[in-house]
């Protein structure tokens, strides 16, 4: 049974200026730069798909809230990908592993928030900081025979 989580309303602080406010493109750019659907991020963000639609199209403000959540996400995502960058700058051959769908991904890192998708972004990011990256699917990836 999944888990319905509670609408939220995002509110502006009183007299939030209109040239801080996070613009459509911005929200769109970042939201698919972290490789995240509008539909997860919309469950993420406890709103309606159709509101997540609506920011990125200008017919609504995209509110202050909002935004910092975004950048919560950006911050996070740009963290983990130093993590694995730096444990791969000094192996001879470094090569990571990435999901097609969802369920393997979870399967996989149950602890995990994100979708299959955040992680294909993570390992793009990673592959452009770490030389000669050999990239895999976990399911095709044997394990080595002891």
């Amino acid at each position: 049974m999944t888990e319905h989580k509670k609408t939220r309303r995002y509110t502006d602080p009183p007299g939030m200026p209109e040239d801080e406010r996070m613009t459509p493109a911005e929200f769109k750019v970042v939201r698919e730069f972290l490789g995240l659907t509008g539909d997860w991020l919309a469950e993420h963000l406890g709103v309606s798909p159709r509101t997540v639609r609506h920011w990125e199209q200008g017919k609504y403000a995209i509110p202050d809230g909002v935004r910092l959540e975004i950048e919560d996400l950006e911050r996070r995502t740009g963290e983990f990908v130093t993590r694995i960058v730096e444990a791969l700058m000094d192996l001879p051959d470094p090569g990571v592993v990435t999901y097609r769908d969802d369920a393997e991904y979870h399967a996989a890192h149950p602890e995990s928030e994100f979708p299959a998708s955040w992680h294909r972004a993570v390992v793009a990011r990673v592959a452009q900081e770490v030389p000669a990256l050999s990239i895999a699917y976990a399911s095709d990836v044997r394990e080595p025979v002891a």
